[in-house]
């Protein structure tokens, strides 16, 4: 195995002080940082302090970044930037730092001369070799007469001086397409820093995407296992460094931020083949969903065919199945009102722990009293318990000997998991990284109460789906705030729904107007129109196979349940609907208010 490499973290990546920065990389596990110039502008602590709680903290100062519009200008415009880096070259020995990070220049005074622009690095380089340091050149996407990174290696081989390289950055040359494997023939020793970013794809100029998109490797569409191959393969030994611009990575903690990027370097690292980490056993399904609530959840699984089949030996929860769906309803958790844990069933429940532990995947502690099934259990993003099942959990249950009437419904078909914008793109890297499910791509969709997005991941039969509101404030929300909720399999979706109502089920009713529009729509087979109206099931299809589903009344502050039948080869979740029941729930938890009139 190819020997690992370091890991390191721009400042700018996340939010805080400087200091709070530093204390969440080192808190995550990262081996160094680049120093962003405006984070010491604004820090209280001289460049000496801070290289002292680097040290402190176990942090190398990798990088100071960045310095800007230097090369080829005018010889006025030339001497005073010699005077500048020269003030920065203080700056850096008391930081402790010896590479620094020089953008191609966006500057009007910048001339199109790359003898020129080779010239002035070299006296640049010159002067950065009588200090110890060394300089890094790299070609923004927009730079001015120097955008790609084979034209800045064109000139950084002109100005031939041992202390000036290349910084390779892989939004820089991913977001312009253009090909990394000619990198392989950079030397090794030639690249002096690699910085690290991910990115959706975005038809948009490449300035705001580069200012405001970048996401952590993992969580883009940019294949950065092949990216960081060529550049590890051309013999570069520093550190896999991430700079990433992300206007909610900005604002948030900046400690789980710090876990989520190292995490994505962990995986990358994983992909490259020089870290092995515990191989993600294959999951076989969903054990059981918890929900965390009143005893109002067991009325209404009740009224949907489920039995009580089993009580917790030592704890206040009940277990409720029916065919292979089973939910464990806790009356007596914190999250109340909420699906409080998902229960995978691995084939190996050990090694999916040691993975998720690798992975820094929190492992919770667990009471158990004696006999109980040992589960091991880990924390995700948005703070929902997965446990990890073998096959004795059930154990744990003493039977009540009840059987459920049944009314269609055979297993869990889905688990709905409403996430804190924050924690939207982190939520899909950790259950890929760590679970080994595949993310769909990110869905929008214009929902009652603003813009909604909404992506699955799945692995065979164990489904996810993730929504995170994009932007809520004030007191103007939903009825339903951050919802979730369990969907249930059945295999005809129209007799099923008649069965649940007529058990008393309190099912949501959907509008006339949503059935008119799909009508016209669609051309649906004569009858299949009307059925669905009369059972209020919602309907979808693609290229693949249909759709059909409904929706409980909530069973708690924020739970709620859904079922659906999948038809061909459908494998969405009706995102199309959702607004549909979102409307649903709030009509059927206020009134609207009178329409006034003029007087």
């Amino acid at each position: 195995m190819p020997p690992e490499p370091r890991t390191a973290i721009a400042t700018v990546c996340l939010s805080g002080t400087l200091e709070d920065k530093l204390a969440a990389a080192a808190a995550a596990g990262f081996d160094g940082v680049e120093l962003f110039e405006n984070d010491l502008v604004v820090s209280p602590s001289s460049p000496a302090e801070i290289r002292r709680r680097c040290a402190d903290l176990g942090l190398s100062i990798d990088l100071y970044q960045p310095f800007r519009d230097f090369e080829a200008v005018p010889p006025e415009r030339h001497a005073a930037n010699l005077r500048r880096a020269a003030r920065k070259f203080d700056v850096m020995a008391e930081l402790g730092t010896d590479t620094v990070l020089v953008c191609s220049s966006v500057s009007p005074e910048a001339i199109d001369d790359d003898e020129l622009a080779a010239e002035q690095l070299h006296a640049l380089a010159e002067l950065a070799a009588t200090r110890g340091m060394r300089i890094a050149y790299e070609a923004l996407a927009w730079g001015r007469h120097v955008s790609g990174y084979e034209h800045a290696w064109r000139i950084v081989r002109r100005a031939a001086h041992p202390a000036l390289g290349v910084c390779l950055d892989s939004f820089h040359i991913l977001s312009k397409g253009h090909d990394p494997a000619p990198i392989r023939a950079i030397p090794g020793e030639k690249i002096f820093f690699l910085q690290l970013a991910d990115a959706p794809t975005l038809p948009m100029d490449v300035l705001p995407w580069s200012r405001h998109h970048r996401l952590f490797p993992g969580q883009g569409d940019f294949d950065l296992t092949a990216f960081t191959g060529h550049v590890l393969a051309a013999g570069y030994r520093g550190p896999l460094s991430l700079e990433v611009f992300n206007d909610v990575f900005r604002q948030a903690d900046p400690r789980p931020a710090a876990v989520d990027a190292l995490r994505s370097l962990l995986a990358l690292k994983e992909s490259l083949g020089v870290l092995e980490l515990p191989v993600a056993p294959a999951l076989t399904g969903h054990a059981f969903a918890e929900v965390v609530t009143d005893p109002g959840a067991g009325r209404v699984l009740a009224s949907l065919g489920f039995a009580r089949t089993g009580v917790h030996r030592t704890k206040p929860v009940e277990l409720w199945e029916q065919g292979e769906a089973r939910v464990v309803v806790n009356e007596g958790g914190a999250a109340h009102g909420a699906v409080g844990a998902v229960a995978l069933a691995s084939t190996d429940p050990a090694r999916s722990a040691r993975r998720a532990e690798a992975l820094l995947a929190p492992v919770l502690p667990r009471a158990r009293g004696p006999r109980e099934a040992d589960l091991a259990s880990v924390e995700a993003p948005d703070g929902t318990q997965v446990f990890l099942c073998g096959d004795h959990w059930r154990d744990d249950f003493t039977p009540t000997g009840e059987t459920a009437i049944g009314a269609g419904v055979f297993g869990i078909d889905h688990v709905a998991l409403t996430q804190p914008f924050d924690h939207f793109e982190e939520a899909a890297l950790f259950y890929r990284s760590v679970f080994g499910l595949t993310p769909s791509p990110v869905a929008e969709f214009a929902a009652p109460f603003g813009l909604v997005r909404s992506r699955s991941v799945a692995a065979g039969e164990v489904r996810l789906t993730l929504e995170a509101a994009v932007v809520r404030r004030g007191e103007w929300a939903p009825a339903v705030p951050e919802p979730q909720h369990v969907a249930f399999a059945c295999t005809d979706a129209l007799a099923t729904a008649a069965a649940m109502r007529a058990a008393g089920a309190p099912l949501l009713d959907i509008p006339g107007n949503y059935y008119d529009d799909l009508g016209a729509r669609l051309d649906l087979p004569l009858g299949r129109l009307d059925a669905l109206r009369e059972h209020s099931v919602l309907y979808d299809r693609d290229a693949q196979g249909e759709f059909l589903h409904f929706y409980t009344a909530l069973a708690g502050a924020r739970v709620f349940f859904e079922v659906v039948q999948r038809i061909g080869g459908y494998r969405g979740f009706g995102v199309a609907n959702a607004p549909v029941r979102m409307a649903a729930h709030r009509a059927r938890r206020h009134a609207a208010p009178p329409v006034k009139t003029p007087a």
